[in-house]
């Protein structure tokens, strides 16, 4: 059996990729120059480097190696293609002139509709790696006070809002006012302006959006996560169960627990 993933940056591509391998799959691996981890080499059966613009390529690689089947893991900044850092081949050029719009979903959408067309399925991120996904309930050693769970409340109604807007998937906030908006420049860095701004005690809610396809762009934190709240002095982080992702999860909750950090995981009703 075979499995492809599109890798870009963070540590996720490498985590699914051990776990298909564990699981019996051969994994076949498009990862993406300048983003995607060099340790992917030593964890794949068979990788391609491939710049992220040459979706052609992509396509051709995979169907070559016989790939009906593939996952995307990991982050590609959509900066690249604000900032004209990608050299988009003709079937990329094509597919960016047929969007509506530049936002996260209308852009892994359309890649998801090109790969169908060509007979590859892109499935659920997380189905070699269920462990991955944030539990339900307090994570941590430290619960919310009464005022962060305010603000937790608030903060993640605000977060589905742009969520369905397709703006970010991340809200600081503090007092039940937003401190910052997670756009283009992503998690970590909404966190560290949002946190200068609110002063000791901020609260981050990262969820899902209301139309969130768990093969394209679920929420992911990790200890690089944790280390930006610290940094301004954030008291809480919230996430949606079940619909987000942690890596590193042990040394996430050890590093909130000694840092008095609160994490909790919430269904949203």
């Amino acid at each position: 059996m075979q499995i492809g993933i599109i890798a870009g940056c963070g540590d996720l591509p490498k985590i699914i990729s051990q776990d298909a391998k564990q699981r019996g799959y051969e994994v076949v691996i498009i990862a993406l120059e300048g983003l995607a981890s060099p340790e992917l080499n030593n964890l794949s059966d068979k990788i391609k480097w491939v710049n992220a613009g040459k979706l052609g390529e992509i396509i051709s690689i995979l169907k070559n190696y016989g790939i009906s089947s593939l996952l995307m893991a990991g982050k590609v900044p959509k900066s690249l293609l604000i900032k004209g850092n990608l050299t988009p081949d003709m079937k990329a050029i094509k597919l960016l002139f047929s969007l509506r719009n530049k936002s996260d979903s209308e852009i892994l959408n359309a890649i998801s509709d090109e790969l169908k067309k060509e007979g590859i399925k892109v499935i659920d991120t997380a189905i070699f790696s269920p462990h991955l996904l944030t539990p339900e309930g307090f994570l941590t050693e430290r619960k919310p006070s009464d005022s962060e769970q305010k603000d937790i409340n608030f903060g993640f109604k605000v977060a589905k809002e742009i969520g369905r807007l397709d703006i970010g998937q991340t809200v600081v906030v503090k007092s039940q006012a937003v401190m910052a908006v997670e756009a283009i420049e992503g998690t970590d860095e909404a966190i560290l302006r949002g946190g200068r701004l609110a002063g000791e005690g901020a609260v981050v809610v990262k969820v899902s959006k209301p139309q969130q396809d768990m093969r394209l762009d679920v929420p992911v934190v990790g200890p690089d996560t944790i280390k930006a709240m610290i940094s301004v002095r954030a008291s809480v982080l919230a996430l949606e169960a079940q619909k987000s992702i942690i890596i590193d999860r042990d040394s996430v909750i050890k590093i909130s627990n000694l840092s008095g950090i609160s994490i909790i995981g919430l269904n949203w009703k």
